[in-house]
C-alpha cells in the first residue's frame, strides 16, 4: 500500500449565508450533526487542524482564528489560516487540505484520493459531475499555495480562483454511486439543506436496516 504524506487541514467556516437568512452555515445540523463537525471528521489524521471563522465549539486539537477583516472573503480567510498553521507547529507543513465548512458528505477516503493524486503536482481538486472544479475540496502543496496567496497582494475581496489559477492542479472526478450522498455537495441554500437532510436520513435508514451477518438466534 502506498504511503501518503502527512498533511494539515484548513477549514473555511466564516461568514453568514444570505440565502439562508444570515445563519452561520457551519453550525447548521445535518442528520443531527453540525456541518463543521462533519467536515472535521473527513480529516481526523490531519495535523494541525485550523478553522477560520467566528468563535465556535471545536475539538481540543483544533485552533480557531479569524480573517482580517472579518467577512473579507475566502482568500483573506486562507491567508489567516496559513499564518495560523505556521504558528501551530514547529515543523513545516508540506501538504494542506483546504476545505469549505459546509461539505457534509466529504469523507476520509475522498481526502486520501486527493492526497495521492496531488503528488507530483501542486495540488488536486475534486470535480463535480458538471465539470466544475471544487477549489475548497482540495489538497495543495503548502509552499505553492502560500506563494500564490502572497502574489495577489491584499487578500480581502480577492476571488479564490485568482489564487489557484496558476497552480498545476490534478482534477479528480468525484466518486459517483447511485443514491449515495455526493461528497461535493455544499449547503448554499434551503434546497441544498433539504437535499443533504434527505441523504443523511437515507444513510441512517440503511444503517438501521442493515442485516446483521453471523448473529445466532438466542434459544427461547
Amino acid at each position: 500500500m502506498k504511503t501518503v504524506n502527512p498533511y494539515g487541514a484548513l477549514i473555511l467556516a466564516g461568514g453568514n449565508a444570505r440565502r439562508l437568512g444570515g445563519v452561520h452555515k457551519p453550525g447548521l445540523l445535518i442528520g443531527g450533526v453540525r456541518l463543521l463537525d462533519r467536515v472535521l471528521a473527513a480529516v481526523p489524521d490531519a495535523v494541525p487542524r485550523v478553522v477560520v471563522g467566528p468563535p465556535q465549539p471545536t475539538p481540543p486539537d483544533v485552533r480557531v482564528v479569524r480573517e482580517e477583516p472579518p467577512g473579507g472573503g475566502p482568500v483573506a480567510a486562507l491567508s489567516a489560516g496559513i499564518t495560523a498553521l505556521a504558528d501551530a507547529t514547529q515543523q513545516a507543513i508540506s501538504w494542506l487540505a483546504l476545505l469549505a465548512g459546509d461539505l457534509p458528505f466529504l469523507t476520509p477516503g475522498v481526502i486520501t484520493a486527493l492526497r495521492l493524486a496531488a503528488e507530483g503536482a501542486e495540488g488536486a481538486v475534486l470535480v463535480d459531475p458538471d465539470g466544475r472544479d471544487q477549489y475548497l475540496a482540495g489538497v495543495y502543496r503548502m509552499d505553492a499555495l502560500a506563494t500564490a496567496v502572497t502574489s495577489v497582494g491584499p487578500p480581502s475581496g480577492v476571488p479564490l480562483r485568482r489564487v489557484v489559477a496558476g497552480l498545476d492542479l490534478v482534477r479528480v472526478p468525484a466518486p459517483e454511486r447511485p443514491g449515495a450522498a455526493p461528497p461535493w455537495l455544499d449547503c448554499d441554500d434551503a434546497e441544498d439543506i433539504r437535499a443533504a437532510e434527505a441523504f443523511a436520513r437515507q444513510a441512517s435508514d440503511q444503517t438501521v436496516n442493515r442485516p446483521t451477518v453471523g448473529r445466532k438466534e438466542a434459544d427461547g
